[in-house]
């Protein structure tokens, strides 16, 4: 959320620098400088701890903690309690301890399991979800450029809206509305209820600019309708505004969302497919532009129809509000569907979770220890 509204702050600023440059070279220069102050990250920023750990790179990570105990100023022999209490209970016996560490030993020369974002297609869910987020946010970002264009077309003639500046300002206003709204919305309706939200106000504002408005311009070509062209405007820039909020949640939003269901070991591969797939939704933007706005509408036709289908694949998302980071692929595997909404009191669920699931599995040992025809509970069958 801090990089989205980082990024909200760049495009809010970059009209200033364009008046200020009034050149274009001078302008690509001063916005390739903070690029070339990037390569300044490697000895700023230290690697993930957490990948380090879930790719078994654990001598690399032993010297990230070293890293992190020396900047801290900590003394690991005096603070060992908090870091490794199992040594500490048994600090009286030698032997224990020089198990200890050559247990500790053996797993730092363990060799690194590095895995590849290739090995979710062998998955049963992790695929789809990720598969699904890819779609989402490739319908999000290709709309918003439909909204945009309907809002900021020149056939509607608003007097605020006809400044390039006034343009610009009020698209960035209502991306930094929804970065804004999109907090409070996901922490009260969940990571999949506010995407979920977001998308069918997505698909509302589209259908309704589709079809209503067409049904207003027909009549307000009869002369006893009692309606101008001006409504017809009015409805537009309303409908597009609507839309260029909720479509820039809901792609945002598939973004964070993959970074919470992905496992650890190949986050950042998920996130790469997420961010080229809304990419992508944004490249649709200038080839329409290159072919002088022809096919325009059955582009919107087309991203309208993927929102319906967005909505109903986002049922078969799980929730990660308030669960744990999953690490490997298997924790992965175990985010399952949820219900969208919570069970009422006294009410069973119709699958059972993971906990529930291993109370059963001593059954078919007991059940095959048993006489033929007879049942695990003791009984036989009818």
């Amino acid at each position: 959320m801090v990089a989205s509204f980082v990024a909200t702050a760049g495009q809010l600023l970059m009209p200033g620098l364009a008046a200020l440059c009034r050149d274009w070279q001078v302008l690509q220069a001063l916005i390739i400088c903070p690029f070339l102050l990037m390569l300044l990250y490697w000895s700023i920023f230290p690697e993930s701890l957490r990948w380090l750990m879930a790719t078994h790179q654990f001598a690399s990570a032993k010297k990230l903690i070293l890293r992190f105990t020396q900047k801290n100023r900590m003394n690991p022999e005096s603070d060992i309690k908090g870091v490794m209490p199992a040594v500490t209970s048994e600090v009286g016996d030698p032997l224990a301890i020089g198990w200890q560490e050559r247990e500790l030993e053996k797993e730092l020369s363990r060799r690194p399991k590095k895995v590849c974002i290739v090995k979710v297609a062998g998955t049963r869910n992790l695929w789809k979800n990720i598969v699904v987020l890819c779609v989402n946010s490739l319908t999000g970002f290709g709309i918003h450029h439909c909204f945009a264009r309907s809002m900021m077309g020149h056939e509607v003639k608003v007097p605020l809206l006809e400044n390039f500046y006034a343009d610009y300002y009020t698209a960035a206003g209502i991306a930094l509305a929804s970065c804004l709204a999109m907090c409070p919305v996901v922490r009260f309706l969940g990571r999949r209820g506010g995407l979920l939200l977001f998308m069918i106000v997505t698909a509302l504002a589209s259908l309704l600019q589709l079809g209503l408005l067409n049904l207003i311009g027909k009549y307000s070509q009869h002369p006893d309708s009692g309606m101008s062209e001006s409504v017809k405007d009015k409805f537009s820039i309303a409908f597009s505004i609507v839309g260029m909020f909720a479509s820039h949640a809901a792609g945002s939003l598939s973004v964070f969302f993959c970074a919470e269901i992905t496992p650890t070991v190949i986050r950042c591969g998920g996130l790469g497919l997420v961010l080229a797939s809304a990419g992508f939704g944004m490249l649709t933007a200038p080839i329409i532009e290159l072919h002088n706005q022809k096919g325009y509408f059955l582009h919107h036709i087309i991203f309208a129809c993927c929102t319906l289908i967005c909505i109903i694949c986002l049922l078969l998302l799980p929730e990660s509000r308030d669960q744990n980071l999953p690490e490997s692929i298997p924790d992965g595997e175990h985010y399952t569907r949820q219900p969208l909404l919570p069970p009422r009191r006294g009410e069973q669920p119709l699958l059972l979770t993971n906990a529930e699931l291993k109370d059963y599995s001593g059954l078919h040992a007991a059940a095959a220890g048993l006489p033929d025809g007879a049942t695990a509970n003791g009984g036989r069958p009818m």
